[in-house]
């Protein structure tokens, strides 16, 4: 890409604490935001402390709901469980979808910010779990509103339909669905276009892209195999699951490494294994929990119709006196950039943010739910917010160094830049894409 002559004012002013210089062709509505940014850093720090976990986020989305209300917009709650649709229109023109997940994770957090959450919940089975915004998602829906109100304000410079939502239980891949199943595109004007933003570690002030498959789709397979139990020192009186579920786990590898095109990325991970009480027990049962993650859908099915092959065979092998329970327990698909859609709007935010604050990203296996919305017909476009302090990232990519990762208790975006820059990237997004007067 061609270099800005403004570029080594902004490389400064993004090293400075806080900072943020824009770029020449700086939209006149982003000149709100220093107005609104104490407010915004205010709602943060209050969002990241009091986090609520999947299909829990009834406090969470009231907060959102009531600001968008004063701001204008025509708010619906309880969308999908506690999803929040706010609508803004404006005259004729396109209709733009943002979009902000609102659930946090069952992590303690151990920052040490004097912000940090203290917060405990009990999960869908009872068990009680401290609560962390360890994923970005109070960035996600503090940058989705000060994008509203910035708009919002500034309806003379464009026109269209404003749709925002906030989207519940995405950590367990079922809000977006949710959504869409209590009628998002039918109740509300279904979308020309949708953005969304999710945190990375890159730096601060960054924006990172990926055209075309971005996201892995992601699947949880239950494998239950069933022997029959008895007494160690007798294996022949028994048919053991222990034995069968070690097959099953090194027949499982072959899907990845000889079943598949090599050129085609794909997961097969068993993350669990539980079967037995004592040693000299053969038990009944094993039980096996996968992670599986492929791009393609039929690079997807081949892998869940291989693991279901592979498991009923190793069980008839063994002699078990049944066929084994399978049960696909989360379902995500992968998520895809629509090209042309993510080359318009690096072009609108690098002419903001500065072409060398932009940079392609390679695809990665970790899924995300907002992949359901272009599967129902909407060209689509999530783009990586970098969090991470510019000195401290360059430092850690100099030595080598891992950064505490998004899901880490350690996880602490830099707050200021990385909100401003989320700001200024969805409200550069929208009005790229809104009508102009």
């Amino acid at each position: 890409m061609k270099i800005s002559p403004l570029l080594p004012l902004l490389l400064i002013s993004l090293a400075a604490p806080g900072g943020l210089a824009l770029a020449a062709e700086t939209p006149p509505v982003l000149g709100g935001l220093d107005a609104i940014y104490p407010e915004l850093d205010a709602l943060y720090r209050d969002l990241h402390q009091t986090p609520e976990l999947s299909n829990q986020e009834a406090k969470t989305a009231a907060k959102l709901a009531d600001r968008l209300r004063k701001l204008g917009f025509e708010v619906t709650s309880k969308v999908g469980g506690h999803g929040v649709v706010a609508l803004l229109r404006n005259g004729q023109g396109p209709t733009v979808m943002l979009r902000a997940d609102m659930d946090a994770l069952p992590v303690e957090e151990k920052t040490g910010l004097p912000y940090a959450s203290k917060q405990k919940a009990k999960d869908a089975a009872g068990a009680t779990h401290p609560v962390m915004h360890a994923c970005g998602h109070d960035v996600h829906m503090t940058s989705l509103l000060g994008t509203a109100a910035l708009l919002a304000r500034s309806k003379d410079r464009w026109r269209g339909t404003l749709l925002l939502v906030g989207q519940p239980a995405e950590e367990v891949g079922a809000g977006a669905r949710q959504m869409l199943q209590d009628g998002l595109f039918k109740r509300f004007p279904k979308p020309d276009f949708a953005v969304a933003l999710h945190v990375n570690t890159a730096a601060a002030g960054t924006v990172e892209f990926t055209p075309g498959y971005a996201m892995a789709s992601v699947d949880g397979v239950e494998i239950t195999l069933h022997g029959k139990g008895g007494h160690g020192a007798y294996p022949h009186t028994t048919v053991d699951p222990v034995v069968m579920a070690a097959r099953v786990v090194l027949s499982l590898q072959t899907l990845v490494s000889r079943e598949k095109n090599p050129l085609e990325p794909a997961v097969v991970t068993v993350g669990s294994i539980h079967g037995g009480a004592k040693h000299n027990i053969i038990p009944d049962d094993v039980k096996l929990h996968l992670t599986v993650r492929s791009y393609k859908p039929e690079v997807r099915k081949a892998l869940l119709d291989g693991i279901e092959r592979i498991a009923k065979a190793e069980a008839m092998a063994s002699g078990a006196p049944r066929p084994p329970d399978i049960a696909i327990t989360e379902g995500t698909p992968s998520t895809f950039n629509d090209p042309a859609l993510t080359k318009r709007l690096v072009g609108a935010v690098s002419r903001v943010l500065g072409e060398k604050n932009l940079q392609e990203a390679p695809p990665v296996m970790g899924g995300e739910d907002f992949s359901e919305y272009g599967r129902a017909g909407v060209p689509a476009v999530m783009l990586w917010l970098g969090s991470t302090e510019p000195r401290q990232y360059a430092q850690a990519m100099s030595a080598g160094t891992a950064l505490p990762s998004m899901h880490s208790p350690l996880f602490a975006p830099d707050r200021e830049r990385t909100l401003r820059t989320g700001v200024t990237t969805l409200t550069t997004a929208a009005l790229e894409l809104l009508g102009k007067p």
